[in-house]
């Protein structure tokens, strides 16, 4: 890996299960385990002539957790200019700029980069939160961006990853159980029909608080799959095998 090249307020973490080390800076964006366990939900093709589009990238977390997963191309989408920056750092750092490109800009105009029809997988990490007037937004504007539809919406995304896949392609989210049903007819409205659903529980006995979604471009009806639910904790409060082995390795 080559030298960091760091901001100031910036530090260099590392995902110990995997050989990648990630700028991050709690003042503007720092991965958290939805990357993770996006990263790991997502199922990338193998060959060199594969593209991958990660929406809504941060930091480029999520991009970099996969790159293990595919030789092919991993493209990370993202509006802030500095976090944009600071996934090219990141890139960079662990020797994957040939094959990682960042567009720093709008995902609605991302068509302007990346063909439409062209990708083979899309992955998001979108907002969680609706832009309603009365929600309680962080005063922190990066940390706004990212967890409410200030800039984007639900709808933008799952149009603009619809417009990029090829048919037959895939596409994986992860998003809040309460916007579950929105998710799903947003994804009828735009040819993607959801195959694979997995609820993620804080511990045993707690209400889901994140959902993992797959879905097929022009993909036919019925077949949808329900997974075992994942737990991160354990009743005593330390990480369950499964998501132990996710951030640490075996």
């Amino acid at each position: 890996m080559t030298a960091p090249n760091l901001r100031p307020g910036e530090r260099v973490d590392q995902l110990y299960s995997q050989d990648i080390q990630i700028i991050q800076s709690p003042d503007v964006f720092a991965f958290s385990l939805d990357a993770v366990l996006l990263a790991d939900f997502a199922r990338l093709p193998l060959k060199t002539s594969s593209h991958t589009v990660d929406l809504c990238a941060g930091n480029g977390a999520v991009g970099l957790f996969m790159s293990h997963k595919t030789k092919g191309t991993i493209s990370e989408v993202e509006l802030q200019p500095r976090l944009a920056d600071m996934a090219n750092r990141s890139v960079a750092l662990n020797g994957l700029t040939a094959r990682m490109p960042v567009y720093q800009g709008d995902l609605a105009d991302v068509t302007q980069w990346i063909p439409k029809d062209s990708t083979d997988v899309v992955t998001c990490n979108p907002p969680y939160f609706a832009d309603s007037p009365d929600s309680q937004k962080n005063p922190n504007r990066y940390l706004a961006i990212a967890r409410h539809e200030i800039t984007t919406t639900l709808e933008t995304v799952v149009a603009t990853t619809s417009d990029l896949l090829k048919m037959n392609g895939k596409a994986y989210f992860v998003h809040r159980p309460d916007r579950l049903l929105e998710l799903l007819q947003l994804m009828q409205a735009h040819r993607l029909a959801p195959k694979r659903i997995r609820l993620v529980h804080p511990k045993p006995g707690k209400e889901a608080n994140m959902v993992l979604v797959e879905a097929i471009k022009d993909g036919k009806s019925g077949g949808l799959r329900f997974l075992a639910p994942l737990l991160v904790y354990t009743a005593a409060g330390e990480y369950t095998a499964e998501v132990g082995r996710l951030l640490y390795g075996d």
